[in-house]
């Protein structure tokens, strides 16, 4: 072959490849990077479609196996938006410049300060509660009214969690600094470690389940996973509800944690446009109550009614008004506290 033909096919395929970017970005298709493995946001998604007319292209990984990816694929990625679901996750993808910022007076004027980003790099569009379980048979519930109470002698072995890298325990971590300062979440995270009734393991279901057998006295868990027993007509799941009592914690003070699944544009998003469409359906009041009526969630925006027996049934709380951007702000310090105090 020679090296004028070689030229041409360089410049064909060059040209290709131009028209079919180009192509990708004029299509009324965006790429959805999610973390999120509900099915029930399936019906969300086609709801998107049918009101806009853009399709959706998912790609559905564990946030860090998602974050990698975007991470190795650079300014090549195809992904328009990204979904994370939690607020220590979406601090390291935008410390990663995973993100850009949005200007949208829909999502500014409908998601309260308390769920944005810094500089509307994200948005939290669900919001899920930190709450305590407890042995009903085991644990009177008045030692365990406040994450505070967690680190008491008086639950000294009877504590259980996740594991302290696990970034639902990193972002109440984060609330902690906020509201006792390094010095006291330090002393109260080793508290936590002196009080656990085995080393943290497992997901927030199994930490419910371990309640109700006794291999702990109380928990730590996501609101959506107790409604979800809640939901269930399992006898195995009627069983534990019944054995495991459910506590909103610092009601006298400053309210329950609040953590958030949240989305942004991408940094390279070839359909920056579409990209923001969608997240401005996400703040929609039909998309709001795809979160709460399917996946037990809490409607980042005021006022959308939730039509969802078991998650109405926990009644009203006081939450937590610590922004999620602090929560974010706090984690990598939040790390470095659970490493001192050997929170495994």
């Amino acid at each position: 072959m020679n090296n004028t033909f070689k030229k041409l096919i360089s410049v064909s395929i060059a040209g290709l490849i131009g028209v079919s970017a180009a192509a990708q970005a004029d299509e009324k298709v965006i790429n959805l990077y999610s973390a999120r493995h509900y099915s029930t946001d399936e019906k969300m998604y086609e709801d998107f479609t049918k009101q806009t007319g853009i399709a959706i292209k998912r790609l559905e990984l564990g946030d860090e196996a998602l974050l990698e990816r975007m991470r190795s694929e650079g300014a090549r990625s195809p992904a328009d938006v990204v979904l994370l679901v939690d607020a220590a996750r979406l601090a390291t993808a935008q410390q990663d410049g995973l993100f850009q910022p949005v200007k949208s007076k829909v999502l500014s004027d409908k998601i309260p300060a308390q769920f944005t980003g810094e500089n509307g790099l994200w948005y939290a569009f669900s919001a899920r509660s930190r709450v305590i379980v407890y042995n009903k048979a085991n644990v009177d519930p008045k030692l365990a009214q406040n994450y505070e109470d967690l680190a008491k002698p008086a639950l000294k072995g009877k504590v259980c969690t996740r594991t302290g890298s696990h970034p639902y325990m990193l972002s109440l971590m984060s609330s902690m600094i906020n509201h006792l300062g390094e010095k006291g979440a330090e002393t109260w995270a080793q508290g936590v470690v002196a009080n656990m009734a085995r080393s943290p393991k497992g997901g927030d279901t199994d930490q419910i389940r371990a309640v109700a057998s006794g291999e702990c006295g109380v928990a730590l868990t996501n609101s959506y996973y107790w409604v979800r027993l809640l939901n269930s007509s399992k006898p195995e799941d009627k069983e534990v509800v019944s054995k495991v009592g459910f506590i909103w914690p610092n009601q006298s003070s400053y309210g329950v944690h609040m953590n958030v699944s949240g989305g942004a544009v991408a940094k390279n998003a070839p359909n920056r446009d579409g990209a923001i469409k969608f997240l401005e359906y996400l703040a929609s009041d039909s998309a709001q109550k795809y979160f709460a009526n399917g996946n037990n969630e809490w409607p980042t925006v005021p006022g959308v009614k939730v039509d969802n027996p078991a998650l109405e049934s926990l009644g009203t709380y006081k939450q937590d008004v610590t922004p999620s951007k602090t929560l974010a702000a706090n984690t990598a310090l939040s790390q470095q506290i659970m490493d001192r105090v050997g929170y495994k």
